[in-house]
C-alpha cells in the first residue's frame, strides 16, 4: 500500500556505459558516473561500478535514480484535512491524488511537502532505499488511495509507531468498489504472498519477485449489478500485512479488480481513480500506549459512484 517510484528501464545501444546512459537518460556525465559509482545501475540484471563497460547493444539497463537533494524537498502551504494533531504525531485525511513523500520524478505537492509548511518533521529518516524522501512518514498510501495516514513529529515517535505497525498491533480498514460476485455476510480471507512483477515493474502480483507474506480480509457490505452484465460489491477490506499494492493484487487476483484500477482492472466512467479509501485507523498513541481510533469519513467519490450504478448504502455509511 505505497507510492515508491520504479526503476528506469532502458534498452542499451552500443558503446561505453556512461556515455550510453547519458544519452538514453538526459543525464549529465556526472550525474552518470555518481548512479554507477553508487551501485545504483545494473545491466543484465547485474550491478555494475565500471562507467568504461564496453555494450554491445541490446542489454537491459537498470538505474534506480537517487532521490532529489535535500535542499530540493520545499515547504510548501497546501491544506490538509488534520484528523488528530498533538505533540507527538498528526492524522491526515489524504486526498486522492497526492503522494505520500517527495521521489525521484515528485518533488512538490506531496504530503511531505505540506507537512513542511506546518511544521519541523524529523530528519532521521532522510531518504529511504527506494529512493524517496521521507521525514516522520510510518507507512504510504499509494497516490490515487484517500484516507487516514499518520506521520510521526519527533524521532522518538516515529520509532514507537514504526514498530506498531511493524508488530502488527495496527488496526487497519479499507473501504472499496470492487467487480465480481460477492455473497453477503460471507467474509473472504486471501493467503497469497505477493511480489514484484517479473515484467511490468511498476505492478505487483500475487508471487512475482522476491514474494513476501500477504494476508487480506474481505466482507462484503452491498452488492448490486452495475447494468453492463457486471456485479459490482461495496467492499470492506482488512489487511493483516502491509506490501505496497496489496488490496489492490489480492482483489484483481480474485477476479473482482477495484472499480477505476487501471493498474490492476480497468478505467470507470463512474469514478476518476481507484475506488479504494483508508477509512479507520487504530493504533497504540506513540506516548501513551492507548488505542487512538482514527476515522476519515468515506468520500463522496466513491459514495457517489456507489449510488449511481442504483447501490445501497449501510447503516452508518451515508455519507458519514
Amino acid at each position: 500500500m505505497s507510492d515508491a517510484s520504479s526503476p528506469l528501464l532502458l534498452t542499451a545501444t552500443p558503446g561505453r556505459l556512461d556515455t550510453v546512459l547519458s544519452v538514453l537518460a538526459g543525464a549529465s556525465r556526472s550525474q552518470v558516473a555518481a548512479w554507477i559509482g553508487g551501485g545504483h545501475v545494473r545491466v543484465g540484471g547485474q550491478t555494475v561500478a565500471k562507467a568504461s563497460l564496453k555494450l554491445r547493444g541490446g542489454e537491459s539497463l537498470s538505474v534506480d535514480v537517487p532521490p532529489p537533494a535535500p535542499s530540493q524537498v520545499e515547504a510548501e502551504n497546501v491544506p490538509l484535512d488534520v484528523l488528530y494533531e498533538d505533540e507527538f504525531m498528526i492524522a491526515v485525511n489524504k486526498p486522492p491524488g497526492m503522494v505520500t513523500h517527495p521521489a525521484p520524478g515528485v518533488y512538490t505537492g506531496t504530503l511531505v511537502n505540506a507537512l513542511l509548511g506546518r511544521f519541523t518533521l524529523p530528519q532521521q529518516e532522510g531518504f529511504d532505499e527506494e529512493g524517496g524522501y521521507r521525514p516522520g512518514i510510518v507507512h504510504r498510501l499509494d497516490r490515487e488511495t484517500s484516507g487516514v495516514i499518520v506521520v510521526a513529529k519527533t524521532v522518538q515517535a516515529h520509532a514507537r509507531l514504526a514498530a506498531s505497525f511493524k508488530d502488527r498491533e495496527t488496526r487497519k480498514l479499507y473501504l472499496a468498489i470492487a467487480a465480481g460476485s460477492w455473497k453477503a455476510d460471507h467474509p473472504v480471507q486471501l493467503d497469497a504472498h505477493i511480489g514484484r512483477h517479473p515484467i511490468q515493474r511498476q505492478r505487483m502480483t500475487v508471487g512475482g519477485a522476491n514474494p513476501r507474506e500477504a494476508q487480506t480480509v474481505f466482507a462484503p457490505l452491498s452488492a448490486h449489478p452495475d447494468g453492463h452484465g457486471r456485479t459490482l460489491a461495496l467492499i470492506r477490506a482488512a489487511p493483516r500485512t502491509g506490501r505496497t499494492h496489496q488490496i489492490r493484487v489480492h482483489l484483481a487476483h480474485l477476479g473482482s479488480p477495484i472499480l477505476g484500477d487501471t493498474v490492476y482492472g480497468r478505467p470507470s466512467e463512474l469514478i476518476g481513480r481507484h475506488a479504494l479509501h483508508a477509512q479507520f485507523l487504530t493504533l497504540p498513541h506513540p506516548a501513551t500506549g492507548q488505542p487512538l481510533h482514527l476515522h476519515a469519513p468515506a468520500p463522496d467519490d466513491i459514495i457517489s459512484a456507489w449510488i449511481a450504478v442504483g447501490g445501497n448504502l449501510p447503516i452508518g455509511l451515508e455519507r458519514d
